[in-house]
């Protein structure tokens, strides 16, 4: 079992930057995929990022590619994901989500709400 919780989330002008945080509750993580999932009005919940925990590998949606970074704090079992160059159309609620190596996402945050204000 992991538990996700996730902050950071708030209004922004466009242009702006916001950092997101998604704390785990799990001890370990080395078998873990950490990602970062949004969803906007009336939109499917779709992928933005994702970080291999042992590895650190990234994967990123074109979408954000360049403009958002994730990363890893092993002490802190936490996962960043840094906005950068925000765009109206960011506008979503953000969910980080875990996985194990070789399975689909099974674990959820309650999600946070960014506003991207034009």
């Amino acid at each position: 079992q992991v538990q996700l919780v996730e902050s950071g989330g708030g209004l922004v002008q466009a242009g702006g930057s916001l950092r997101l945080s998604c704390a785990a509750s799990r001890r370990t993580l080395s078998q873990y995929v950490m990602g970062w999932f949004r969803q906007a009005p009336g939109k499917e919940r779709e992928f933005v990022a994702h970080i291999a925990w042992s590895s650190g590998i990234t994967v990123y949606a074109t979408s954000v590619k360049d403009r958002f970074v994730i990363s890893r704090d092993n002490v802190g079992n936490t996962v960043y994901l840094q906005m950068n160059s925000l765009k109206p159309e960011d506008t979503a609620v953000y969910y980080c989500a875990a996985r194990e190596l070789l399975r689909t996402y099974e674990y959820w945050g309650q999600g946070t709400q960014v506003t991207v204000s034009s």
